[in-house]
């Protein structure tokens, strides 16, 4: 069975979806980098609106046959280009993911950047694959875990020839 993957804009009724996402404790964990309180409705909606009404940000709901299943982002953090994503956990292992963000990096010009919590396998795996190569380390406070975690720093080199799908 092949699935349809498609990006596209996200639209007001995606948000119900991406916040039922989000209240997978383990998504969470895994993610590190999310909200305080991941059911606080009203954070949940001040931070997409910040996202969706900056025009430096690039977002996309991922929509795979028919439903949301997640979204994929590109931002601004300084100078650099920075992307994320975010994947029903019920829809994991399936290369969503890895579908998305090569279809975004498409627009995307290089370099790009971005972050993985250092025992986030999965996630680590999604971005070797898209092409990404670890550069650095840093740690910080993840809300999702209560403590200090250690990162990866990744980034798709400007050189990086486009993956097409790897």
């Amino acid at each position: 069975m092949t699935s349809e993957l498609w990006l596209r804009p996200v639209r007001e009724d995606d948000l119900v979806e991406f916040f039922r996402h989000q209240q997978d404790p383990e998504a969470n964990r895994m993610a590190a980098f999310g909200p305080k309180d991941p059911t606080d409705r009203r954070e949940f909606a001040q931070h997409w609106i910040r996202v969706l009404t900056n025009p430096a940000n690039l977002v996309r709901t991922i929509e795979v046959d028919g439903d949301v299943v997640g979204y994929v982002s590109a931002f601004p953090v300084g100078d650099q280009t920075e992307v994320s994503y975010w994947i029903d956990p019920t829809r994991w292992g399936r290369g969503h993911a890895t579908a998305a963000l090569t279809a975004l990096l498409r627009e995307l010009p290089r370099p790009v950047h971005a972050r993985a919590a250092k025992d986030n396998a999965a996630s680590l795996a999604v971005l070797r694959k898209c092409g990404f190569v670890v550069v650095g380390d840093d740690s910080g406070y993840a809300n999702g875990r209560g403590e200090d975690v250690e990162e990866w720093l990744l980034e798709l080199p400007a050189d990086a020839s486009d993956l097409g799908g790897h």
